[in-house]
């Protein structure tokens, strides 16, 4: 398969900075090299660079770096919607809000094509503000809410062509969500798995479930997977922490059994902070965790002589 990589260095809508070194460090943990391995080609395009933008005020005074998120949005938006065409755009953020223009870059793309679009959203949060009801003004929590086509983004967000329908949704690993979020996501058909339902049936069932879900749509499947949805002790390299994440193996069966599927057809790697890492000991843990989506097995994996 070709495998595009595609830098997106955006960090303004966190609220510690340092994720705009992420592409950089999971270039320099082997990226590329580990897709190679195991047979893809890989083209990186560098990082993108949104266009000349103004500041846009908001009626929400905690909202910050509006007009820059929204320029990011659109250079996002239509390079998903180029790479989308063919081959596994592989986007490499940056915070979370890159998803507000991957995804509706994808959508636009999969309705061309005649089938729908599913997120698989792996995450701590559901990132599901509005412009309005962000506390926090950090705009890295909305892209979810955005790009289903929620109220709260006309006249500041572009308009979407396709907004992704919220039963096609299926997060999984959230631990961390807001009020103004539960109110407004029970309103909605997304699937929402948190720790505990985890806890309780295992991942292997919840996954295999949304597959099902996907494949009988004769769906497309883009896969956001946030450093903050696995355990902070195997990956600490993120700003928004929770306690209580997806385990090592965990997190290896999701890619594993993502890959068996053969439904991916695009991914977002997002809020890796270099910054707040050890030894890029969670970059390396993002590679292996890519190299299992794209076909690495446990078997294939060295081992430590004894």
């Amino acid at each position: 398969m070709e495998c595009t990589l595609i830098g997106a260095p955006l960090q303004i809508g966190a609220g510690q900075l340092g994720c705009e070194m992420g592409p950089s460090a999971l270039r320099i943990a082997g990226l590329r090299t580990a897709l190679e391995e195991l047979g893809h080609t890989v083209k990186d395009i560098g990082n993108l660079t949104p266009r000349t933008f103004d500041e846009m005020p908001h009626p929400n005074a905690a909202v910050h770096h509006l007009g820059e998120t929204v320029a990011w949005v659109e250079a996002l938006s239509a390079a998903a919607y180029e790479h989308g065409k063919a081959g596994m755009p592989i986007f490499l953020g940056g915070d979370h809000a890159i998803s507000a223009g991957t995804v509706p870059g994808l959508a636009r793309r999969a309705a061309e094509r005649g089938r729908p679009l599913f997120v698989l959203w792996l995450d701590a949060h559901t990132d599901f503000h509005s412009l309005e009801t962000t506390a926090s003004g950090n705009l890295h929590g909305t892209p979810v809410a955005y790009y289903t086509g929620q109220a709260g983004f006309d006249g500041y967000f572009p308009a979407l062509a396709h907004a992704v329908p919220t039963e096609n949704v299926c997060m999984i690993g959230i631990r961390s969500v807001d009020p103004a979020e539960q109110a407004a996501i029970r309103k909605t058909g997304i699937t929402v798995h948190d720790m505990r339902v985890i806890d309780e049936h295992g991942v292997g069932v919840l996954v295999r479930t949304f597959i099902e879900r996907v494949r009988a749509a004769n769906g497309l499947l883009h896969v956001s997977f946030d450093v903050d949805f696995l355990e902070p002790d195997i990956a600490p390299a993120v700003g928004t922490t929770v306690p209580g994440g997806a385990t090592f193996r965990e997190a290896h069966l999701i890619m594993e059994m993502l890959h068996d599927s053969d439904l991916v057809t695009s991914l977002d790697i997002v809020e890796l902070n270099p910054f707040l890492d050890e030894r890029g000991k969670t970059a390396k843990l993002l590679v292996d965790l890519v190299a299992s989506l794209m076909g690495k097995r446990v078997m294939d994996r060295p081992t430590l002589a004894g």
